[in-house]
């Protein structure tokens, strides 16, 4: 006789520790996905875009990303409907932006009340929602200082329970990924703005109109110094008629460069009133730069050719070159030659005293002086990947006598930029000093 026993056992619990372990796991592959999908983005529409994308089903129906406010105005982002979502966005002043999410960007978590939902349908936010339909949860989104911004999360409560403790430990963790994305976004635009601002302070101006000289310019920075390089040229009007001249090149890297550049020109700038010869306009810069460098505790230095031109007795140009320890040079003759000026001298910023050297070139009508930076002979191309060197720039100037100065320093740039090939370069830059007539016509610099 076969004996047969029945017995219940309780599985909530067990079933219950079933179900929390799977929801736990699937929280951390959520919140391991939402790192690496906002990990690469480095501009704040995009990381904000991706944030309420990826809120969206899993966080909420809804999903509004607010940055914080920048002069006084901030952007918001908003993810609604079923996977894929739709974004859209718009702009908010500081005293429209609902009271929870400016709690919220000053740091504060506000607590879950209907007001909160009553504070997005003010600004449109719910839509066609009803205030009571749906729960609210506003989390400040961390950055490196302060709150980069606040994340707006509405569920449907018809559909959805109200988000637990576990839930709201993934909004938080959520939103601190999104943080610390935004805050990176944020300092590479801050950067990007500095940079633009200095570049624009920075760049060359059109060098004046001066009777019997004609102008013509090239620039092209280094593409790893965010379109701000270390190469720097300009000219002044000088109060007899003549024209003060230069080119240059400073030691360091981007911003660095740039603001030791800046330091440079306004050196010149101030100098000029006082001093018109350039090899003892020199020698009062490098006693300028030596002592701002020395305030600084900063070993800068800089190489330049700076010069004179004067209209000459007859026709022509009398030009003035002085050197401190830059490149020599090159002087395109009206017979189609090309002859390197015999020019040399010891570097700005280093030595007090130091042996700055002058000469003295006449320019016929059609005749031509280039200035350039070591980014021209040492461009690395070709097939081989070597310097492009004076040789291969001598050979490209050869016969260019009927150019006009613009168009000779364009074919300058030009040139190298065939024989980089694409590859990176050092800083570029061109001056093209040309003696015309006297009722000379005034081009515009070419600028890259």
């Amino acid at each position: 006789m076969t004996s047969i026993a029945w017995y219940v056992e309780d599985v909530t619990d067990a079933i219950a520790r079933s179900d929390a372990l799977l929801a736990e796991r699937g929280r951390a592959r959520f919140l391991a996905t939402a790192s690496q999908q906002l990990g690469n983005p480095l501009h704040e529409d995009r990381a904000a875009r991706a944030a309420v994308r990826l809120a969206v089903p899993t966080l909420g129906d809804t999903a509004v990303l607010v940055l914080a406010p920048r002069r006084g105005r901030a952007r918001w982002w908003r993810a609604t409907g079923s996977e894929p979502a739709t974004v859209d966005g718009g702009v908010l002043t500081g005293d429209e932006l609902p009271p929870a999410v400016e709690q919220a960007l000053a740091g504060n978590e506000p607590s879950e009340a209907d007001w909160l939902a009553d504070q997005l349908a003010e600004v449109g936010w719910l839509g066609e929602r009803a205030p009571g339909s749906v729960s609210v949860r506003v989390v400040s989104l961390p950055g490196s200082a302060a709150a980069t911004g606040a994340l707006v999360v509405v569920r449907d409560n018809q559909r959805e329970p109200d988000p637990d403790e576990h839930d709201m430990q993934m909004l938080r963790g959520f939103a601190a990924r999104a943080g610390a994305a935004l805050d990176a976004a944020v300092l590479y635009r801050d950067q990007a703005d500095v940079a633009e601002t200095l570049q624009a302070s920075l760049a060359p101006t059109e060098p004046p109109a001066v009777g019997g000289v004609q102008w013509g310019a090239a620039y092209r920075p280094a593409p790893s110094s965010l379109r701000i390089g270390g190469d720097f040229y300009g000219a002044h009007e000088m109060p007899d008629g003549g024209a003060l001249f230069y080119l240059g090149d400073v030691s360091g890297k981007g911003v660095d460069a740039a603001v030791f550049t800046g330091q440079i020109r306004q050196g010149i700038q101030a100098l000029r009133r006082i001093e018109s010869d350039p090899a003892r306009l020199l020698v009062l810069l490098n006693d300028a730069v030596l002592e701002t460098s020395r305030a600084h505790g900063q070993g800068r230095f800089a190489t330049m050719v700076l010069g004179r031109a004067q209209p000459a007795h007859g026709s022509g140009l009398s030009l003035t070159l002085a050197s401190g320890g830059h490149l020599p040079p090159i002087v395109v003759r009206a017979d189609g030659t090309v002859e390197t000026v015999d020019l040399r001298g010891m570097l700005i910023g280093v030595v007090p005293d130091p042996r700055i050297a002058a000469v003295a070139v006449q320019l016929a009508p059609g005749e031509t002086c280039l200035l350039f930076s070591d980014g021209v002979t040492e461009a690395r191309g070709g097939v081989r990947g070597e310097q492009f060197g004076a040789a291969r720039l001598v050979d490209a100037l050869e016969g260019c006598q009927r150019m006009p100065a613009p168009a000779l320093a364009e074919r300058v740039e030009q040139v190298i930029g065939d024989w980089l090939g694409g590859r990176n370069h050092d800083d570029i830059a061109v001056l093209a000093v040309r003696a015309v007539g006297l009722t000379p016509r005034h081009l515009h610099a070419v600028r890259s």
